[in-house]
C-alpha cells in the first residue's frame, strides 16, 4: 500500500475531520462550493456530533469518481494527542481496507498530522501469505492512502522517521507471525543478514564459534533441537567513535518447554517466544532506514527449545560465558539461559554505554500487568525514566517493578552459583535478578519483559490488527532518538 502527502483530495473516498465544535466541517466547501450547507440538515438529523469514533457518510452529487465522503469524529480538540490521531487514521483504513475502494484521501489534523498516516499504515498490516482460499471480498482493495495538508514539506519531514519506525514494526510482526517450520535459527539469521542492504553490518555466529566463546548456557537450551543455535550481531554505526548502545533480544524460535514440557493447549503460540529478538531486529531496521545519528548494536540469541534424547535435563549444571554456573531446575525457564550469555558477550565485545534487553520471559508478568504494559526492571534510574518516557510517546508503555537482594536470595542453589528459577513467588522479578548477575558493575541496564504485550488475541485497537503486535521497535527507536543521538 502507498502512503502519500498531497495538497488536494483525490480518489474514491474522502475523509474529513470533525469535532464537537464543528461537526459539519467547513472544509467540505473546499471540495465543493456550498457542500457544508447542503449536508448540514442531514448531519443535524443524525446523532453525529463529531465525537471520537463517530462517523457520518454520504454520497456526494456531481463529484466524478467519488464514492462517498465520510465525516469522522476526532473528539474534543484539547484532548487530541498522538494516540488519538493514530487511532483516527487506523479506523479509516480498517473500515475501508476490503470495501472495494482503492484510494482514500484523509484531511490532515494539526501539526502532528503525520501520526494519522502512521496509524493508517499500522492498521493496513496483513499476514495472509499462507491463506490460499480467500474470497475476493476478503482481500484488500485499498491501494493508496493520501494525507491532505497545505503544509506538505513539514508533514513529509515528520512522516519520514515515523515511516521508518512502522517498517520496524512490520518486520517484527512478520517475524513473529511466521510458523516455526519456516522461521528457525538459521533461516532467521539469513533474514537478518539481508538487512545489510540497508547499511547494517551483520555477523552470524554458529555453534562452533559459540562453543569456543563458552556460551554453554545458550547452547544447552538448543541441544535438544536438530536446528543449529545462532547468535546474530547487527551493527549500526551512525555516531562516530562513541561507544554503542546495545539491544539484546531473546530469540527462542519455538519453545516446547524442553523436558519440562509445556501443556499442549495453546503451545502453538510459542512460535512467538522470539518476540524480544523481533523487537531488536525491527528497531535496528528502523534506525538504519532513518539513518539515526547514533551507534547501536543489536544482538539476538536464536535457539529452539525441544525435548529430544539429547535435551538439557532438570538438574543439569551449565557454565555460562561469564564463568558463573547455573543449575537448570526447569528447562522451560530457558530464555534467561540464552540471554545471560548474549548479555555477557555484548559487554565483552562492544563495551556498550548501556544495555536494554527484551524478552517474552515470564507468564508471571501477565499476572502482574495484564496485556497493557510491559514489565521494566533496571539498575539505573535514568535509563528507566528514558524508557518510560519513550514508551508513553509511542504508545508502547512499560511499568517499572522492584528489584532487591531479598529477591536475589531466591536464586540460591545447593550445587551451583545459582539456579535458573526462584520459586512460585515474584517470578518476573527473580528472572530479572538472574539477568542482573550477568551485568558488569557500572553498566546501565534495563530488562523489558514483553510476554504480556508481544501477542494478544481478542479485543485490540485498530492499529494492531495482527496476532503479533510488533511491540518494541517504536519504543527502542524513540529511546535512541530522544537520548542517544548526536
Amino acid at each position: 500500500m502507498k502512503f502519500e502527502i498531497e495538497t488536494a483530495y483525490s480518489g474514491d473516498v474522502y475523509v474529513l475531520c470533525a469535532d464537537p465544535e464543528q461537526y459539519v466541517p467547513s472544509a467540505l466547501d473546499e471540495i465543493q462550493s456550498g457542500l457544508s450547507a447542503k449536508v448540514k440538515p442531514l448531519v443535524e438529523a443524525s446523532r453525529f456530533r463529531g465525537k471520537s469514533g463517530q462517523t457520518f457518510e454520504f454520497t456526494p452529487v456531481d463529484l466524478d469518481g467519488v464514492q462517498k465522503i465520510i465525516l469522522a469524529g476526532l473528539g474534543e480538540a484539547d484532548k487530541v494527542d498522538d494516540r488519538s490521531l493514530e487511532l483516527y487514521g487506523a479506523g479509516v483504513v480498517k473500515s475501508l481496507l476490503t470495501s472495494g475502494a482503492k484510494k482514500v484521501s484523509i484531511q490532515a489534523a494539526g501539526k502532528d498530522a503525520a501520526r494519522i498516516l502512521l496509524g493508517a499504515r499500522l492498521a493496513a498490516y496483513r499476514f495472509d501469505k499462507y491463506m490460499t482460499k480467500l474470497k475476493d471480498e476478503q482481500k484488500p482493495s485499498l491501494e493508496t492512502v493520501v494525507l491532505v495538508t497545505p503544509d506538505v514539506d513539514a508533514v513529509s519531514t515528520a512522516w519520514m522517521p515515523l515511516e521508518a519506525a512502522s517498517e520496524g514494526t512490520y518486520m517484527a510482526r512478520d517475524l513473529m507471525n511466521e510458523p516455526p517450520n519456516v522461521l528457525y535459527p538459521a533461516s532467521y539469521a539469513a533474514r537478518i543478514k539481508e538487512m545489510e542492504s540497508i547499511g547494517l553490518k551483520v555477523t552470524i555466529l554458529g555453534e562452533e564459534e559459540l562453543t569456543k566463546l563458552g556460551m554453554l548456557s545458550l547452547l544447552g537450551v538448543g541441544q535438544g533441537s536438530v536446528k543449529e543455535s545462532q547468535v546474530v550481531c547487527i551493527e549500526w554505526n551512525g555516531g562516530g567513535d562513541e561507544a554503542p548502545l546495545a539491544f539484546v533480544g531473546k530469540g527462542v524460535c519455538f519453545d516446547s518447554g524442553g523436558i519440562s514440557l509445556k501443556p499442549g493447549p495453546n503451545m502453538q503460540d510459542m512460535k512467538g517466544d522470539m518476540g524480544g529478538s523481533a523487537a531488536v531486529v525491527g528497531a535496528m531496521k528502523a534506525l538504519a532506514l532513518r539513518k539515526a545519528k547514533a551507534n547501536v548494536v543489536g544482538l539476538v540469541g536464536l535457539v529452539e527449545n525441544m525435548p529430544d534424547g539429547n535435551a538439557s535435563r532438570p538438574g543439569d549444571i551449565v557454565t555460562t560465558m561469564s564463568g558463573q554456573t547455573v543449575e537448570n531446575q526447569n528447562t522451560d525457564a530457558e530464555g534467561r539461559l540464552v540471554l545471560c550469555d548474549v548479555l555477557w558477550y555484548a559487554q565483552e565485545t562492544y563495551k556498550p554505554k548501556a544495555i536494554v534487553d527484551l524478552a517474552t520471559l515470564t507468564g508471571a508478568i501477565i499476572v502482574s500487568l495484564g496485556h497493557e504494559n510491559a514489565g521494566l526492571f533496571s539498575n539505573d534510574d535514568t535509563l528507566s525514566e528514558q524508557l518510560t518516557a519513550a514508551g508513553v510517546s509511542e504508545g508502547e508503555t512499560v511499568w517499572r517493578l522492584p528489584m532487591s537482594q531479598k529477591y536475589d536470595n531466591l536464586l540460591k542453589s545447593q550445587f551451583a552459583d545459582m539456579k535458573n528459577i526462584g520459586g512460585p513467588a515474584a517470578g518476573s522479578i527473580t528472572a530479572a535478578q538472574f539477568l542482573k548477575r550477568f551485568i558488569k558493575e557500572g553498566t546501565p541496564w534495563a530488562h523489558i519483559d514483553i510476554a504480556g504485550v508481544a501477542w494478544k488475541s481478542g479485543d485490540k485497537d485498530a492499529t494492531d490488527p495482527s496476532w503479533a503486535s510488533g511491540f518494541g521497535p517504536r519504543l527502542l527507536d524513540r529511546l535512541v532518538k530522544d537520548n542517544f543521538e548526536a
